[in-house]
């Protein structure tokens, strides 16, 4: 009896130690990056922005503001799309781990709380729109890509975090309306049956990958892959609180360096494996560079940084938290969407980031930037992991430094 009762209590420790004890962020940082180098296998990649782009098509429509904003009147349904089903699956993957964890709960917040999330997702939707992508379409995925585009964000996003919460504490020194904290309806007598629901979520996502998988479509096929990557990176980011606001708003707020060092690494791992796989042919790196380099990604980037301080997440962190139950980031998430559709309409407008081809360079250029690859620009992959590797160890030395001084702090 009581080796059976010992038994089950190690399963529970088990249970406890994966579900419910937040990961390692570093650990969490790994298992995303072998996420990606599958999807990079398929010659895929990751981005979030043109989904939520989508989302705000869908809805600019539904209210009779497509035809103005120059939206298509047929759009590409959302469980269609690459990055809106990657997207949609991504929240429901961080809702099961949340369930698992028995962690979910319609978070309220206090009225201010929605005005800046509403003011956040629209910075971030107008930040992304110039950039060509978010913190992951505009920054992760082009360093990865080993594009400047995404040094050239990196930047802007380090001084519209500055910026933002340079704002951000003057507000809370000048605006007191709205602070009051709302009660949040976490206890529920379902919370008992919380990882049951979160065991069939994954079964029921897992079983509509596989439908498609086998259905013999070949767009079906493809597309169950992006279910199942999607799904793991909501669950593995949910787990690890990966996000990368956070990683650009710490150091400037609690001198906490954690999260950076995780998104270091994890670019540190990525760089060199997506290097091979771009010499193996396996995925064309251009796929994952906007052509915004550098005024489109800079000023993007500073744009993005202000408005993901303010909602309280980036791109990707928006999405997870949503799975969560936090309601300023549904709020967030839709004025995100929104904005991202509406201000697509003045970039189109003033062809911002209407490519065109170089005769001499064979790149996509546009009025904000280039489409730049930096092994082809410096005919050398050696210059182009040292110049990467090189930003990438200054970035950690600057963290490393402010963490043991707090000389950077804003607040």
């Amino acid at each position: 009896m009581e080796s059976e009762n010992g038994w089950r209590a190690g399963l529970a420790a088990d249970y406890r130690a994966v579900f419910v004890e937040q990961w390692s962020p570093y650990v969490g940082a790994i298992l995303l990056v072998a996420i990606l180098a599958a999807l990079m296998v398929t010659g895929q990649f990751w981005g979030i922005f043109g989904g939520l782009k989508l989302w705000g098509d869908w809805f600019n429509n539904a209210i009779g503001l497509g035809s103005l904003l120059g939206v298509k009147p047929e759009l590409e349904s959302p469980l269609s799309h690459r990055m809106s089903l990657m997207n949609a699956s991504l929240v429901v993957g961080a809702f099961a781990a949340a369930l698992l964890a028995r962690q979910f709960a319609l978070n309220r917040a206090p009225k201010l709380e929605y005005i800046w999330g509403a003011l956040g997702g629209t910075f971030m939707g107008v930040g992304a729109s110039l950039a060509g992508g978010c913190t992951t379409g505009g920054f992760f995925t082009p360093i990865v890509h080993s594009s400047p585009a995404g040094w050239a964000m990196w930047a802007g996003l380090l001084a519209g975090a500055v910026i933002g919460l340079k704002l951000l504490l003057w507000t809370l020194d000048h605006i007191t309306w709205g602070m009051e904290a709302k009660v949040s309806h976490g206890e529920t007598p379902l919370r008992a049956w919380y990882p049951w629901f979160g065991a069939a979520v994954l079964v029921a996502m897992g079983w509509w990958a596989t439908s498609w998988a086998t259905s013999g479509d070949a767009k079906l096929a493809s597309r169950a892959i992006l279910i199942l990557v999607g799904l793991g990176m909501g669950f593995i980011m949910q787990r690890a609180r990966i996000c990368f606001a956070r990683a650009f708003r710490e150091p400037f707020m609690t001198a906490e360096g954690e999260m950076t060092k995780a998104i270091i690494l994890a670019l540190a791992l990525a760089i060199p494996l997506a290097a091979l796989l771009f010499e193996k042919k396996a995925i064309d790196p251009f796929i994952g560079i906007p052509p915004a380099f550098w005024a489109g990604s800079l000023t993007g980037g500073v744009i993005f940084g202000i408005g993901m301080v303010f909602a309280g997440g980036c791109a990707s962190g928006t999405l997870w938290r949503m799975g969560e139950g936090h309601l300023k980031l549904w709020v967030a998430g839709f004025f995100f969407a929104w904005s991202s559709s509406a201000f697509s309409a003045f970039v189109r407008r003033w062809d911002l980031l209407t490519p065109e081809q170089n005769i001499d360079t064979m790149l996509d250029e546009t009025k904000v930037g280039a489409q730049v690859f930096m092994p082809q620009t410096f005919d050398s992959w050696g210059w182009t992991f040292v110049v990467s590797f090189a930003i990438l160890l200054v970035w950690y030395l600057f963290v490393r430094y402010n963490e043991s001084t707090e000389k950077f702090t804003v607040l």
